[in-house]
């Protein structure tokens, strides 16, 4: 009977709340993964801080429950704004937050309480091209492989121990767009892999660098451009 209730123990699903801004395509990706029944976590709330985002009707088609706490009305009291958004989190039991294109800078405060618990997504291969425009600053350098980041979120913008990344090569034609475009798909799949990782357990944060479980790819090299 112990080693019934130990099984049962160690398959329960952390809650996971996904905080948004916009269109969620981030967000959609991780709700389709978590529906795999031996995905560790569960998706059981997003959040918007913009009224009518568009990913709200999209977890809501999902059957998820959705919330809105607009942070205009809080003005420059960041804090404030985010003790709502701390208070909804506590009411329903979320043990791990996920950002998905929430625009939104954090207070220290805020990080502290999700401290190891909060992941983000980043479109650049950090530390490189931290902050906005990552696909024109990595156009304008000539840079020949460009990707996407999911690390944990610290007080520092874009600094947090990196989970995963996943790289694409730059074409000699590519614009910020058909960059992004590549980049996002690899988005969409680490994502999911990285929360998976997180969730079950299968991370470790020592000396602000984070140590998976996980094996490499099966062909560890990525070379742009590739000559035939």
């Amino acid at each position: 009977m112990t080693g019934i209730s130990i099984w049962r123990c160690e398959m329960q699903k952390r809650r996971v709340a996904i905080l948004i801004s916009g269109r969620g395509s981030n967000m959609t990706a991780l709700i389709e993964a978590a529906k795999a029944e031996d995905f560790p976590a569960q998706i059981v709330l997003v959040v918007s801080n913009i009224a009518n985002a568009a990913g709200l009707a999209i977890a809501a088609k999902h059957g998820i429950e959705t919330l809105t706490i607009e942070s205009k009305p809080f003005g420059r009291d960041r804090e404030a704004f985010e003790r709502a958004m701390q208070s909804a989190l506590a009411e329903r039991n979320i043990e791990l937050v996920c950002l998905a294109g929430f625009l939104r800078l954090l207070t220290p405060w805020f990080v502290q309480q999700w401290d190891k618990r909060m992941l983000n997504i980043h479109p650049a291969l950090l530390p490189s091209y931290r902050g906005l425009h990552t696909h024109e600053r990595a156009l304008a350098d000539g840079v020949k492989i460009h990707g996407a980041t999911v690390h944990f979120v610290v007080p520092e913008m874009d600094s947090g121990p990196i989970v995963m990344q996943g790289a694409v090569a730059v074409r000699d034609d590519d614009t910020p767009d058909t960059l992004a475009a590549r980049v996002l798909s690899v988005e969409h799949r680490i994502y999911p892999d990285a929360l998976r990782l997180v969730a079950g357990g299968k991370t470790t944060l020592e000396g602000g660098h984070c140590r998976t479980d996980a094996s490499g790819s099966p062909d560890d090299a990525l070379i742009s451009p590739s000559i035939i």
